[in-house]
């Protein structure tokens, strides 16, 4: 096992308190980028859809669109999402359940206020080649952790092959494995590397197992949020990954909250050897102070990635369970 080497921590010149009221407007790697804002459907047609059938008229094309979810849809197979599109759970929310959503090759999808619930066989959402995705306040779970291992149900939230530009905020993940991977091999370093820039932010964690996230090859810039009993390995930064770690929170049974080292443990996924499967370490970065609660940190190698290129607002460390908690998930917005 390598060493640990234990970085100060330094405030980011690009970040500031959070006043008490919070702002639930987009900010990060989906806001501020290379190719524009993410805007979703704006612009287009509004409508509200209450069937399955419905919903997978209105995502299909590549006109722009906000398309509100009412009630419960149960998928006999998984929906791709066309460009420029808005999904938004009404009310409390909508939920999706048995198949997941994939967003391939395509730009400028938002989705918001939707329960991603039991997926099994697949992610609940996988992100591939695509640019400009904003997943905010939306609740991710699957009921536990199966007898049968990590791989009855895969991601909640998967995010590979050179997709870029995306943010991951206010969403509650809980009660499920293998939460969100950003690159899904370590073989396809020429696919990823220059990509998968990702922002995580005010996301509650809850009762999770590993990869919260776990990068390969991208930068992530994880800050504000609140880890509660995320049992083996909550963030991993792995094949020369970069991330950028600040004002999180970590309480409860959580073991390992940072880990740099490229050991990819044997509760991630299941593998041949009880040891695990070796890769490349990643690096680290820490900025706002961190409260890493019970749990221990292996930072093998500190990294350049040093200040997210974008402004934003962290919250005070001390109020971030509370604002958390209050604030991620569904019926918020």
């Amino acid at each position: 096992m390598k060493l640990s080497v234990f970085a100060l921590s330094t405030s980011l010149l690009g970040a500031s308190a959070r006043p008490k009221a919070s702002d639930y407007s987009l900010a990060g790697f989906a806001k501020d980028n290379p190719l524009g804002v993410t805007t979703g459907g704006a612009g287009g047609e509004t409508i509200t859809v209450t069937t399955p059938a419905a919903l997978k008229a209105a995502i299909a094309d590549t006109a722009p669109r906000t398309i509100y979810l009412t009630g419960n849809f149960t998928l006999t197979g998984r929906l791709s999402i066309g460009p420029n599109k808005s999904l938004i759970g009404t009310g409390p929310g909508a939920n999706i359940l048995a198949n997941g959503f994939n967003i391939k090759s395509v730009s400028n999808v938002i989705i918001r206020n939707i329960g991603i619930r039991g997926i099994t066989g697949n992610d609940g959402i996988t992100i591939q080649n695509s640019t400009r995705v904003w997943i905010d306040h939306n609740e991710f779970e699957s009921g536990g952790f199966p007898a049968n291992g990590p791989d009855a149900y895969d991601g909640q939230c998967d995010i590979i092959r050179a997709s870029d530009w995306i943010t991951v905020s206010w969403n509650y993940f809980h009660d499920h494995w293998k939460s969100s991977l950003v690159g899904n091999s370590d073989a396809l370093r020429d696919v990823d590397q220059g990509h998968l820039h990702v922002t995580y932010h005010h996301n509650y964690w809850r009762n999770e197992g590993t990869r919260g996230p776990a990068g390969r090859f991208g930068h992530q810039h994880v800050y504000n949020n609140l880890y509660e009993d995320y049992l083996f390995q909550a963030i991993h930064s792995r094949s020369d990954n970069q991330v950028l770690v600040e004002g999180n929170v970590f309480r409860g049974n959580t073991s390992e909250a940072l880990s740099t080292y490229g050991l990819v443990i044997p509760n991630d996924s299941p593998n041949t050897s009880p040891d695990g499967d070796y890769e490349l370490d990643g690096f680290a970065n820490l900025g706002a102070k961190n409260d890493w609660g019970p749990a221990s940190i292996n930072i093998t190698r500190v990294g350049n990635f040093t200040k997210a290129p974008y402004k934003y607002t962290l919250t005070a460390l001390g109020d971030v369970e509370k604002v958390v908690k209050a604030g991620a998930g569904l019926g918020k917005i």
